[in-house]
């Protein structure tokens, strides 16, 4: 039986989502605790994998058991057990081939930016210095919607076949203090969002034009493209599926 677990994470003492030697991970983590409490050896497949430092609000991630389980009792025992920084939401039974990453149709990440040094979002924002120009910071994400192939912003060497992306939304957004890129896609490269972001501050502080910013996307070459921005202020805030909750249960 197959089911589908809700979670969210402070990735600050994590490397990353997935399992790594020798190295804390979420998804370690969670499995350890899942094997102890239903009593078998879990493995957990997530929607995707943050980077370390990386944190998530809303991930999707499946596991599949032998015997049925009572999902409100183990989402209760899940929460007495994980650390602090990461709590389950919810988890349901879905159809045994429902798989939380291939079947995934977007993911929505947000970055997080700060011009006020706050130490209630100490590794929780990116702290800038300086001003920034967010319409023509929004100006030049508009850009992103012309394109597909977003070389210019992958992390070099990766096993991916193809950097080909379709991205929904991408914009600037304020919340009081802080100022939140909010980028929709129907996949994300490695590093994709931290290069966007930096690459988009280059805009910001008037050091590249928006056609600057054009000939980076053309140019295919992550040489070309801004230094990435901490990980710290990076979030997974959402996972969508093609697929009504009623048509994934049994």
């Amino acid at each position: 039986m197959r089911y589908f677990l809700y979670l969210s994470y402070n990735g600050t003492a994590y490397h990353g989502w997935q399992t790594q030697p020798n190295t804390p991970s979420v998804q370690e983590t969670l499995e350890k605790c899942l094997s102890v409490l239903v009593a078998e050896d879990i493995a957990v497949t997530g929607a995707g994998r943050t980077d370390t430092g990386v944190h998530a609000e809303m991930m999707t991630a499946h596991f599949d058991v032998e015997t049925p389980i009572d999902t409100a009792v183990l989402t209760k025992k899940l929460n007495s057990f994980l650390p602090n920084d990461i709590a389950v939401q919810k988890i349901i039974q879905v159809k045994d081939d429902l798989h939380a990453r291939f079947d995934a149709v977007s993911r929505t990440y947000e970055y997080r930016i700060t011009l006020q040094k706050n130490p209630f979002l100490q590794d929780l924002a990116c702290r800038f210095h300086g001003e920034l120009d967010f319409k023509r910071m929004n100006e030049a994400a508009e850009t992103l919607f012309d394109y597909t192939d977003f070389t210019s912003f992958s992390k070099l060497h990766t096993d991916t076949k193809t950097n080909n992306c379709r991205i929904m939304q991408a914009e600037w957004l304020q919340r009081g203090d802080v100022w939140v890129f909010h980028i929709q896609a129907d996949r994300f490269l490695r590093n994709m969002v931290r290069a966007i972001v930096g690459t988009l501050l280059e805009v910001g502080k008037g050091k590249i034009t928006i056609e600057k910013f054009r000939q980076i996307i053309e140019e295919k070459n992550r040489c070309a493209a801004g230094t990435s921005v901490p990980a710290c202020g990076l979030y997974l805030v959402d996972v969508e599926y093609n697929i009504s909750t009623s048509k994934e249960l049994l």
